[in-house]
């Protein structure tokens, strides 16, 4: 049997390593800097610290008063997940299960909402956020974030509800199953690996927003990490080795979040495909 790893193999080994570490680059500089001073950052932002200061991840603690901030962004992306999930999974497991003019015409009308840019709605966002006294609170923004995510993840729900089998349903009804108790007893459990997916993206796009929470929360008391450390980063200063300590304490639990579902993923994908 002719030995399959041959020079091609190895070539795109050292191309596939290579092109990872590229995308590592930027996790280098701002891990690095963040343990500099900000005079040594200037002088050469690629070499390694003299000296690892740790005090810029202290410092960056008590003046964005981290926890406060932190358990900001947790109850918004938390919240506003269990929501999305919650309306995206029932409304396409609705659409699918109920086909007709009318389904067909909602569900476009949710995807065409995928395509309209966030910055045409602003204004509109902002002045009917005001009407109905929904501005400058987490419970408002959280109401917001419901709109803007489940145009999306009821597509993707949409698509893997036709592969769930209308069998499991009628044998539920049959036992005495109401509508409620079949989709949450029998559907639901059967969406896992697609409501992970949807869970992941929905997190990765919530805890990192910056533009939304910049038009709806005023209050320093219910700012999300990205607006704290937004505030080193001003029009005349530029505090690098604070903002950066204050980078990599906000991504790192988000890295910590996607390794660990990174598992269920590839789950979800392979479930979808045999499917």
């Amino acid at each position: 049997m002719r030995d399959k790893y041959d020079k091609k193999t190895l070539f795109l080994e050292i191309f596939a390593i290579l092109l990872a570490l590229l995308f590592l680059v930027p996790f280098y500089f701002v891990i690095v800097n963040s343990l500099k001073s900000f005079s040594e950052i200037l002088v050469d932002a690629a070499a390694l610290p003299n000296k690892f200061l740790f005090s810029n991840y202290v410092k960056v603690w008590d003046i964005l008063n981290f926890p406060r901030v932190f358990v900001n962004s947790l109850i918004i992306t938390v919240f506003s997940n269990i929501g999305i999930v919650i309306i995206s999974s029932m409304a396409s497991w609705k659409m699918v299960r109920t086909p007709g003019n009318f389904s067909k015409i909602l569900f476009i009308f949710f995807v065409s909402a995928m395509v309209i840019p966030f910055q045409t709605v602003m204004i509109p966002l902002v002045k009917l956020g005001g009407m109905l006294g929904i501005m400058n609170s987490i419970p408002g923004i959280i109401i917001m974030y419901f709109g803007f995510g489940v145009p999306l993840s009821l597509f993707l729900y949409h698509g893997f509800v036709k592969s769930v089998p209308v069998e499991i349903e009628e044998a539920a009804r049959i036992d005495g199953c109401s509508q409620f108790a079949v989709f949450w007893r029998i559907v639901f459990p059967l969406l896992k690996p697609i409501t992970v997916t949807v869970i992941i993206l929905n997190t990765l796009w919530i805890w990192n927003d910056y533009l939304l929470p910049l038009l709806v929360l005023q209050d320093e008391s219910i700012r999300t990490i990205p607006l704290a450390t937004s505030s080193f980063f001003a029009q005349y200063t530029k505090q690098w080795d604070m903002g950066l300590a204050a980078l990599v304490m906000g991504i790192t639990p988000i890295i910590i979040f996607f390794l660990f579902l990174q598992k269920h993923i590839i789950k979800g994908i392979a479930a979808g495909s045999i499917k």
